[in-house]
């Protein structure tokens, strides 16, 4: 197969569904911006009204004795939103699992498969087979040993071969022993469960307390990072001399966070529309997928090169190991159009691992 490859590393002007490089226009199936927010006409106005009231940024620590109220505020409004008796905001999501993973480190640390970079402490920890292995075994360790208080970490789901983990095996540890799950939600939260993410979702069990950390910047499309779990947790991490010590995000994105309820619920039934449409037309034996996530996974090594030539866009880079094969994932968002899928799928059809497609037509006013 001939060499064709532009280079999408300097693309000057926002993503959307819609974007140029080297005077050529491509459809762009890729990203996390799931909800569309960085295009959304009405959170841009938000936001806006949140610059007016508190300026482009704010440089001060948390621990600075003159603090603006919209920190507390949006804190507790998180909390109440996905559910949690509490949370903190930090200014990206990489500090927030750092600060959360760095105020277990002198516990027993038990990682799950393919948990992501940002919750490591050191190097990639060890671990091997799939998810449910990973649990089963877990289970057995923690119960065959004498050490009473344990931390799990965990995605909660994996977003690249698309999966949702089952954390009912909690539920086969033995109830004297002492556990703290951690689980990173920053490609569920907004999205699944109503949007609501998997806080809610995990078991309630006494010997468990529950926390969950995420990425703002992705379906909720706010660059911040959050934690939520009890007032206890919270309140240890609130005091820690990272949480303390670290300039906090720009409050306009909370301000526009607070206002933006109906604007996640609104692209998100969107989203839903677009998801049954293009997963009924493709073949499942040819993509690896989940109900209601949008993403999918293509078992052709050559379905990005395919595409691009005919000008659709799709993720494609290697992952966890950065000198593996790419992995070739086609991502929607709300900003999609089902007369933009038509042609993704009409596309996917030109190279035989789609059927069912609808006639071409108008293709060149999407």
């Amino acid at each position: 197969m001939r060499n064709f490859n532009p280079d999408f590393s300097a693309i000057e002007g926002p993503l959307s569904l819609n974007i140029n490089i080297e005077g050529q226009d491509y459809l762009y199936f890729s990203g996390t911006a799931y909800l569309g927010i960085p295009r959304n006409k009405s959170f841009i106005t938000h936001y806006q009204e949140g610059l007016k009231k508190f300026g482009i940024n704010n440089g001060t620590s948390r621990g600075n004795n003159v603090q603006l109220a919209i920190y507390n505020e949006a804190e507790g409004y998180a909390a109440q939103y996905f559910g949690a008796a509490a949370a903190l905001i930090t200014s990206s999501g990489y500090l927030a699992a750092q600060l959360l993973v760095g105020a277990y480190a002198g516990r027993s640390l038990i990682y799950a498969p393919q948990t992501h970079p940002a919750l490591w402490l050191n190097e990639a920890p060890q671990t091997e087979g799939s998810f449910a292995e990973w649990a089963t075994k877990t289970a057995d360790h923690i119960n065959s040993s004498k050490q009473e208080k344990w931390v799990l970490i965990s995605n909660a789901l994996n977003n690249l071969f698309p999966e949702r983990y089952d954390f009912s095996f909690l539920n086969n540890i033995q109830p004297e022993k002492e556990l703290v799950l951690i689980v990173d939600d920053s490609h569920g939260i907004g999205l699944l469960d109503n949007g609501r993410g998997v806080f809610n979702t995990l078991p309630a069990l006494p010997n468990v307390e529950v926390i969950v950390v995420a990425s703002m910047a992705k379906a909720l499309g706010v660059d911040a990072g959050i934690v939520l779990g009890s007032t206890g947790v919270i309140s240890m991490l609130k005091g820690s001399n990272t949480f303390l010590g670290a300039s906090p995000p720009a409050a306009a994105g909370l301000y526009a966070f607070m206002q933006a309820a109906g604007i996640y619920r609104e692209e998100l039934e969107k989203l839903q529309e677009l998801m049954h449409y293009f997963s009924g037309k493709i073949d499942p034996q040819d993509w690896t997928f989940m109900p209601n996530y949008p993403v999918y996974f293509s078992h052709d090594p050559d379905r990005y090169v395919k595409l691009l030539k005919q000008q659709v866009l799709i993720s494609s880079f290697p992952y966890p190991d950065h000198k593996g094969l790419p992995l070739n994932r086609v991502v929607l968002s709300s900003w999609a159009t089902k007369a933009s899928i038509d042609r993704l799928l009409r596309a996917l059809s030109a190279t035989a691992f789609q059927k069912g497609y609808p006639a071409d037509r108008n293709a060149a006013s999407l």
